[in-house]
């Protein structure tokens, strides 16, 4: 028998619900708003939040920018430019220059959505050309993982997701998360130099700069509005509506999507316009785009309310398209007529006729990829780095109080003082013929609109938590009932209780919402990466979730008479048990197949299958496992076949190595020899 995902819509009801709550008490605030001093409050804080969300941008370095091809057309040129945005970590770009006229130009920086080929995509050389024969001068770069600037090509492990734009940046994006980092800092911080590099140009009229994008681009055109004075108007296409529309549609986002606590700081998408209000901007829009055009019609209100305020209400408008998701010239037509407008350009709106070029063309580095170059690194590389030196730098805390409050602060949780209430399901029968295996299942709720399932593996049905002195608490890596039903190999009695918990996410709980790839848990874009997303956002990680539901069935258990409570946890489970562990003073012994060794490790691999939900954002500036691992010692702790970042089990040698280099007092079993 297999039990069915009975609470799949809890995930969702539980996010959506607090979404909401924060769309309502925003637009509360908006509505507060009345005059313009409130007004440029109101932006003011806008942006320390956002600032806040982003964290310090990095230092600006020299571009060493370089132009290696010229592409001469009828009535512009393309410049093929390389620069670095950062030491070793360098940028492709295509600046499209005017032919045969006079004196500076207004410009546009273009910014790419999520295309594989990049500034290459037609639609995004369209645009390009359609505003270089209007007499702009256009900079267009290659987002990370796009066009030229791939990260895992020939990479070992990475066979899924290479050459794939999205999946590589989920990728990248979840090992930055780990050190404290935001993915869409980078991606920001690349167009902030991309703008460095355009207004560096003798070309340029400093005083008329746009910004436009679409989808991906659009984010990056909404990010580079919000955190960078220069330009003086913008057009974020495909990606402006609300986080309440996507939250309630199920549609997951790029993890440079997600902005860390923007949820928390009780912001939205139209606060991204907000902030440089009342700079011109048009939000563009499509009928049929999955960013609901209804949420880009709110955030459109939203920021028209500031800019009336401010007595700019003509500089804020939005052009809902005909077509689906994309830059389709009826779109890209809106843009022309509205930069025109503002950059004093008295050109026709109308598309011209274009000509593409060949992707091959337009590359700047050596065959097409910017790791061909001798000054480059990947940046996975720069992730690692960090990593290394966090663990070297950062102060170790000694005691076991100040390490329970480190942990509790990084999964933004509070130890349960209460016993929590429960229900009791019906119990569920393995096997066919006697003897029978009977699952009783227990619901306890755990905070307010989440529920955990404690399973009871036994031989005869209980109507209620039978009273016990021991029970082993197993915490599984997808299934409690899956995973116990054939028994546990481990030597825990005949006197305990055996109980198996299916904490928020997995198990009964499994979200039956957001199966936009397949039913497969890890899928990058499916119901865990997107409820992760969510607690990022609201600045309260999924795996807090996940502990508390630990700590609460342990506070249960202890109050129907269990004396003695040796947690198990397996695999995802055996995270959430090893921070369990740490706090829960009911909790009297720790074992934990199948861990992790280090987070280090899954930053350190190139690829790592643990998801983004087993992840406590900038962790490693803090701690790191092992240091949960060394103050479980009196707790009789043990580790059984670690896993490593894919899932594989270590061997011997390679056990030893990392507990050399992580000094874990415990013993760790298990390992195949090499």
């Amino acid at each position: 028998m297999h039990i069915n995902s009975r609470f799949g819509h809890m995930m969702q009801d539980y996010y959506l619900d607090q979404v909401r709550k924060i769309s309502v008490k925003r637009k509360k605030v908006l509505a507060e708003i009345k005059n313009p001093l409130q007004a440029k409050q109101y932006i003011d804080s806008v942006r320390k939040k956002i600032a806040a969300s982003f964290g310090p941008l990095p230092e600006r370095t020299p571009l060493n920018a370089s132009t290696v091809g010229i592409i001469r057309k009828r009535g512009f040129t393309i410049e093929k430019v390389i620069f670095y945005s950062r030491p070793d970590f360098p940028v492709t770009g295509n600046l499209y220059l005017p032919s045969g006229i006079k004196g500076k130009f207004p410009a546009v920086l273009g910014l790419c959505g999520h295309a594989q080929s990049g500034k290459a995509e037609p639609a995004y050389q369209s645009f390009c050309q359609g505003l270089v024969l209007k007499g702009y001068a256009v900079f267009i770069i290659d987002p990370v993982s796009q066009g030229e600037r791939y990260q895992f090509l020939n990479t070992p492990d990475a066979e899924e997701i290479s050459g794939r734009c999205c999946s590589e940046h989920n990728m990248m994006g979840k090992q930055l998360r780990l050190t404290g980092e935001f993915f869409g800092t980078w991606r920001a911080w690349d167009g902030i130099r991309g703008l460095d590099y355009l207004l560096s140009r003798p070309e340029v009229d400093t005083s008329r700069i746009g910004v436009t994008g679409n989808s991906g681009g659009g984010t990056l055109t909404a990010y580079v509005n919000a955190l960078d004075d220069r330009p003086t108007m913008a057009a974020p296409g495909c990606f402006i509506t609300t986080y309440l529309h996507n939250m309630g549609n199920e549609i997951p986002s790029d993890c440079e999507q997600i902005p860390p606590d923007i949820l928390k700081y009780g912001l939205e998408m139209s606060d991204f316009i907000i902030a440089r209000a009342p700079r011109p901007v048009i939000i563009l829009s499509q009928k049929n785009d999955f960013f609901d055009p209804r949420g880009a019609m709110e955030a459109y209100e939203d920021a028209r309310h500031i800019y009336s305020l401010l007595g700019a209400k003509n500089n804020v408008r939005i052009e809902i398209g005909p077509d689906s998701h994309g830059y389709t010239p009826a779109n890209r037509e809106s843009m022309y007529r509205f930069f025109n407008e503002f950059a004093l350009v008295k050109k026709d709106d109308r598309e011209p006729e274009i000509k593409a070029c060949e992707t091959a063309d337009l590359q700047s580095a050596p065959d097409g990829q910017t790791i061909n170059l001798p000054d480059s690194k990947l940046l996975r590389s720069f992730t690692t780095e960090t990593a290394v030196s966090l663990r070297q730098s950062r102060k170790k805390i000694t005691s076991k109080d100040g390490l329970k409050s480190a942990v509790l602060k990084k999964l933004a949780i509070k130890i349960p003082e209460s016993v929590p209430a429960h229900r009791i399901l019906r119990l569920a029968v393995y096997a066919s013929t006697p003897p029978y295996i009977f699952f009783n299942r227990f619901a306890i709720e755990t905070e307010p609109g989440i529920t955990a399932i404690l399973n009871q593996r036994c031989g005869k049905d209980l109507y209620h938590i039978p009273v016990a002195d021991k029970a082993l608490l197993y915490i599984p890596h997808l299934s409690a009932f899956e995973e116990l039903k054939n028994g546990l190999n481990l030597d825990f009695g005949t006197d305990s209780l055996l109980f198996g918990l299916d904490v928020r996410g997995i198990g009964e709980t499994t979200p039956q919402t957001c199966n936009i790839c397949d039913d497969n848990f890890f899928s990058p874009y499916n119901y865990d990466y997107f409820y992760a997303a969510h607690g990022i956002m609201l600045g309260k990680p999924y795996l807090g979730g996940k502990v508390l539901d630990v700590l609460a069935a342990a506070k249960l258990l202890k109050s129907r008479g269990v004396k003695q409570i040796h947690l198990v946890g397996r695999g995802q489970g055996s995270i959430a048990a090893a921070f369990a562990g740490l706090l829960s003073d009911d909790i009297s012994r720790v074992t934990l197949l199948n861990a992790p060794f280090a987070y280090e490790e899954m930053v350190q691999s190139p690829v790592t299958r643990w998801p983004l939900s087993c992840m406590i954002p900038g962790i490693l500036e803090t701690l790191d496992l092992p240091d949960v691992y060394n103050a479980l010692a009196g707790k009789k702790l043990k580790i059984t076949d670690p896993w490593d970042a894919m899932f594989k089990p270590l061997t011997k040698s390679k056990i030893s190595s990392l507990n050399k280099k992580y000094s874990i007092k415990e013993a760790i079993a298990g390992g195949k020899q090499c």
